[in-house]
């Protein structure tokens, strides 16, 4: 761990603020991910910071998988195509207005990329993204490479996310919308506090399977976060 490396840790828990909650809602914006590069979010087993374009084939091992692709509203991409997307997703860096989204490199320490490249493997990704900024309103969205699912790592790169957003981003609300049958990322949504409310019948159509698809939201409020933080 770095000394300017700033852990997900019970000290760091800021108190609780009802005011805030109560208040008018302000997001700490405009934000630019510049700040996370200097100084990544590290947790236990994780460095997490934005993605950049050396991620490229690392992302593409598990862009491409079937898995991943049955719940995740991508195309089935070549390597060349996941190249370009994840140039784009390279090039959003800043949030300050509505439907503004910057995504981050999960980082697994001490697992070699299988790229040669001698750097530390990209096992996933976590977006954050402005649904409102009236409203202080902001959406966690997250993959992770189905071989390291099951380690607890989804969970932990994304508590450390969902406490950004809370104590950086000042976030009234988080939520994550998901295909309702996926039921890991419902499960993952409970674990990191957030409630189940509400479920849109054939909300969404996927081309591709040719299928209307229901989906479901999860939320959480920030003085709800804040406070589990506490307690647990």
């Amino acid at each position: 761990m770095t000394a300017d490396a700033r852990p997900t840790t019970p000290d760091s828990v800021p108190p609780v603020d009802t005011a805030h909650s109560s208040g008018a809602p302000a997001l700490a914006l405009p934000f630019d991910v510049e700040e996370i590069e200097r100084r990544p979010i590290v947790t236990e087993r994780l460095v997490i910071r934005p993605i950049t374009a050396d991620d490229s084939d690392d992302i593409w091992e598990y862009q491409r998988l079937p898995e991943v692709l049955r719940y995740i509203p991508w195309p089935e991409r070549s390597r060349e195509e996941a190249h370009e997307h994840t140039m784009r997703r390279v090039g959003s860096r800043l949030l300050a207005e509505d439907g503004d989204n910057v995504h981050f490199a999960m980082v697994l320490s001490g697992e070699p990329s299988p790229t040669g490249s001698g750097r530390d493997r990209v096992v996933g990704d976590v977006m954050v993204r402005v649904a409102s900024v009236e409203h202080a309103r902001l959406e966690l969205g997250w993959v992770l490479h189905p071989d390291f699912q099951g380690r607890g790592l989804a969970a932990e790169g994304t508590a450390a996310v969902l406490a950004f957003a809370f104590d950086t981003l000042q976030a009234h609300r988080v939520l994550a919308e998901l295909v309702a049958a996926n039921t890991a990322s419902a499960k993952l949504c409970l674990r990191l506090g957030m409630r189940h409310e509400a479920t849109f019948v054939e909300d969404e159509y996927d081309r591709d399977a040719g299928a209307w698809l229901d989906m479901a939201f999860y939320a959480v409020l920030r003085r709800e976060h804040l406070a589990a933080r506490l307690a647990g």
